[in-house]
């Protein structure tokens, strides 16, 4: 085990010889014919390891940082991925891998578009083609939540384990990216004619190093960063990772299936911010729920699954007035005795499955009112109650035509 332990060390002292070297001015193709006659390969962890040591033996964060693409040019082709664990699917680095491939994607297309603007002659008129950078360069804009969630959910748990040096590097070049792309949106989204000669500037001043450096983030995050992460993290780490993901949201991609990991009886941990209501697609604080309800220009009422009234909103017009007395009633007795019988057929059928919906509508106080019964089911199809929507639909039987430009309407 000691001679392992040793064999490790030396390596990384010799890795740290080979980036001082780089800082040094030796250049890149000398570094990795050094590291191939010295090194073979070298362990991923061991990289960060080396990254970690010289940070703490007195080389700046920012020198690290400054040099961090030169480091990542140098060990390309040499980091042994032989021993990285594998990864379930909908494990959150398996996440982040299936939002690498849609962001590589989007990068091939961004190249392509950059050898049509280089065979352009270079007088031709060129916001034809801005527009189709821009609708690419749009879809990158969304790796901030990438981002996001590596530095507010991963990075603290490998701080926690003692390693801080390579996670404040790797935010700090996650802040050039973003400068990047910001500079980039400001180029490509101007309104001013342009002629390929202008795009082909800013192809190679902005764009260039915008995709170059997306793409080494890739490489640095599947090569280093997300193996060591899998030796470093516990089940119940990544599984609060998971958890707080859906929260920040996915960048071009989301899981396609939940994961769940083996944790042992009584290690489950606690509740996401209890402060919150989670769904499954987002959460809300609960002053932020009570005011969609009442935001949304339809009168809402459930109905549970035991025929009691659970919930009415409360918006600023309500068609038909509800009190708060009538929560815990059975809807049977909320309507008059000649209507009963078909509130109870509605119900009725959408517990049985015949139906799923049931739709009136009627003239009602100067107002042409639309009144809709939604069955509400889980995923299973079980029956858990009974939704009513109810609508003023005067101004739509007046709409016509389009309306594509803003207008508002008081």
């Amino acid at each position: 085990m000691s001679e392992i332990i040793n064999n490790s060390q030396k390596r990384r002292d010799e890795l740290k010889k080979l980036i001082l070297d780089l800082h040094n001015g030796i250049s890149v193709d000398e570094t990795k014919k050094k590291l191939t006659e010295m090194l073979g390969s070298v362990p991923y962890g061991e990289v960060v390891q080396a990254e970690q040591e010289l940070i703490s033996e007195g080389l700046p964060e920012e020198e690290i940082l400054k040099f961090c693409d030169i480091h990542s040019e140098a060990l390309k082709g040499k980091i042994d991925l032989s021993h990285a664990k594998t990864t379930p699917e909908g494990h959150p680095v398996d996440t982040f891998k299936l939002e690498n491939r849609a962001v590589e994607t989007v990068l091939q297309s961004v190249r392509k578009i950059f050898l049509k603007i280089y065979r352009l002659d270079k007088d031709t008129p060129a916001n034809s083609v801005l527009m189709e950078l821009r609708e690419e360069f749009n879809k990158l804009a969304d790796l901030e939540k990438h981002y996001v969630r590596k530095e507010n959910l991963l990075f603290p748990y490998l701080e926690k384990a003692g390693i801080t040096g390579p996670p404040a590097v790797m935010w700090g070049k996650h802040d050039e990216i973003r400068e990047y792309l910001k500079s980039s949106l400001q180029l490509i989204r101007t309104e001013e004619a342009i002629t390929v000669e202008t795009l082909t500037d800013f192809v190679q001043m902005m764009f260039e190093p915008t995709v170059t450096a997306i793409h080494e983030m890739i490489y640095k995050e599947e090569n280093i960063l997300f193996p060591m992460c899998m030796d470093t993290l516990t089940e119940i780490e990544w599984y609060e990772i998971y958890r707080q993901s859906d929260s920040i949201g996915y960048t071009l991609a989301a899981p396609a299936v939940e994961w769940k990991p083996e944790i042992a009886p009584g290690k489950e941990p606690e509740p996401i911010n209890p402060e919150r209501i989670q769904l499954s697609s987002g959460s809300f604080s609960k002053d932020q729920l009570e005011a969609i309800f009442a935001s949304i220009p339809l009168d809402i009422t459930f109905v549970d699954h035991e025929d009691k009234v659970a919930y009415f909103s409360h918006g600023k017009e309500r068609i038909f007035e509800r009190s708060k007395a009538i929560l815990g009633r059975q809807v049977q007795y909320c309507h008059p005795p000649s209507s009963v019988h078909i509130v109870e057929k509605i119900i009725n059928d959408f517990k049985s499955g015949a139906q799923d919906s049931a739709k009136f509508w009627i003239s009602y106080k100067g107002m042409y009112v639309h009144i809709a019964y939604y069955a509400v089911r889980n995923e299973k199809g079980e029956y858990l109650g009974t939704l009513e929507l109810t609508q003023d639909i005067n101004e739509y039987k007046k709409v016509e035509g389009e309306r594509r430009l803003l207008t508002y309407d008081k």
